[in-house]
């Protein structure tokens, strides 16, 4: 087997995700990167070519490919049992699990729903929130609140509450009627601001659309301090002590999706507690399994449960499942990983690496096309400009980030931008001499990215 015979066989019968597959037909320019095995931080083709997983494979994993002991409890919970039917049944690693997430959330979350992927979860909550107000009597608060730049999952319900221009115009006739207001995103900050004053600043459009429409709004969902798919832009956590007091004020609930910033990645285990607040809602998924298999957990107060709690016929139970609910493999993934945390130095070997990595970046505060490097926890970005004193980005179609991208592969690093912003999230287990290497490339590919 050799990397040309499995890329021939992918594009004879394979449609990859959020993919223009032309890019990687015969006319296409980028290249397809078949992966045959995993260890620790590296990834392996088949030509015997390694890469560095700068971003974790799309966030998920957390210590690294094929983790020994992640694969050691899957290899002893496959031959116990590989599922059954949540819907009346139970099973030993899926209560495990939602109790000791119940012990490491936020203060106040004391019930588990799980769902098999992140937008799963973040439909479910939706769901869930409005559900709650009609089966207490305010039946009309059918409507969210999302903010700009926001991204919740492809499902129709998770994409309706997002802020995506491109899906928002190819699918708008599909989603639902949804607030949008102006987010906390620290980019724009005005000469003599911080990231703080901006939180405020911007709160008071949330504030104005609270107090006209509360009446009818379910709840308000947020990324909590990152919006990973929104090209990494950040936030101050005073945004989360604001939303978090007008959500109680008026009436509201609130979502907390940190499937992407949950379990260490933005410092502290979960960005919640950077508030601090507890949501009404909390969303998990990602590194929920150290990125071995698609799982989800919704978390949510005992007030929210006790308003579906009641006689069957009257039918106030809640509608929403999933045929993977509570996956014994998936549960006993998570719970390896849950183990990993409390038995290793993961957030403070964690904060050690974040310290090295904003110090290798920041001589590229000095380039002449870099607008910003930003950085939370383990997940710090680097966004390129066509010109850096008005903050005027490169066009879109010119898709300077795969110059980057393409760079990164011929050094052994896979580095997958978000438009014209290169990123780091990498596991848990890089080095410092990786994060080095890392750094390295990228601004090698960053000035092969802004050249004329």
């Amino acid at each position: 087997m050799s990397n040309e015979d499995v890329r021939r066989r992918d594009l004879r019968a394979l449609w990859h995700p959020c993919t223009q597959m032309k890019d990687y037909g015969e006319e296409g320019t980028l290249p397809l990167l078949p992966i045959e095995r995993g260890e620790g931080v590296w990834l392996y083709d088949f030509d015997g070519n390694r890469y560095l997983d700068a971003i974790s494979s799309w966030w998920v994993n957390l210590f690294g490919h094929a983790n020994p002991r992640i694969n050691d409890a899957l290899k002893e919970q496959v031959d116990r049992l590989e599922h059954v039917i949540l819907a009346g049944c139970t099973h030993e690693p899926v209560v495990e699990l939602s109790e000791r997430l119940i012990d490491i959330t936020p203060a106040g979350l004391d019930r588990v729903f799980l769902a098999d992927n992140g937008s799963a979860g973040v439909e479910a909550a939706l769901k869930m929130s409005f559900h709650y107000w009609r089966n207490v009597g305010q039946p009309q608060k059918t409507r969210f609140i999302g903010v700009s730049n926001a991204y919740h999952g492809e499902t129709i319900g998770a994409l309706s509450v997002s802020d995506v221009p491109l899906y928002r115009h190819t699918y708008e006739p599909l989603m639902l009627d949804v607030i949008n207001v102006p987010g906390p995103d620290c980019f724009h900050r005005e000469p003599g601001e911080d990231c703080a004053d901006v939180a405020r600043r911007q709160f008071a459009h949330m504030e104005r659309a609270l107090e006209r429409h509360a009446h009818e709004v379910a709840a308000v969902i947020i990324e909590p301090l990152v919006q990973c798919a929104g090209h990494m832009r950040m936030f101050d956590p005073e945004y989360l002590r604001l939303l978090r007091d007008a959500c109680d004020r008026h009436g509201v609930h609130l979502i907390a999706d940190e499937i992407a910033v949950g379990f260490g990645r933005t410092g502290p285990l979960f960005a919640c507690e950077q508030g601090p607040i507890t949501p009404d809602f909390l969303c998990l998924s990602k590194g929920l399994t150290g990125g071995y298999l698609p799982m989800a957990a919704l978390l949510t107060t005992d007030t929210v449960y006790q308003a579906f709690y009641d006689d069957y016929e009257k039918l106030n139970m809640f509608l929403h499942s999933h045929s993977y609910t509570g996956n014994p493999l998936a549960c006993r993934a998570a719970l390896a990983t849950l183990d990993i945390f409390e038995s290793e130095p993961v957030l403070e070997r964690n904060r050690e690496l974040a310290a090295h990595i904003a110090r290798r970046l920041e001589p590229l505060n000095d380039h002449p096309h870099v607008a910003d490097v930003r950085q939370h926890g383990m997940i710090a970005a680097v966004e390129l400009v066509q010109d850096k004193a008005s903050r005027t980005p490169y066009p879109w179609q010119e898709r300077r980030g795969l110059d980057i991208y393409r760079h990164g592969l011929t050094r052994g690093a896979l580095l997958r931008p978000l438009g014209n912003v290169s990123y780091l999230m990498p596991p848990y287990v890089i080095t410092e001499e990786q994060i080095d290497f890392l750094v390295e490339v990228m601004g090698e590919g960053i000035d092969i990215a802004t050249r004329d």
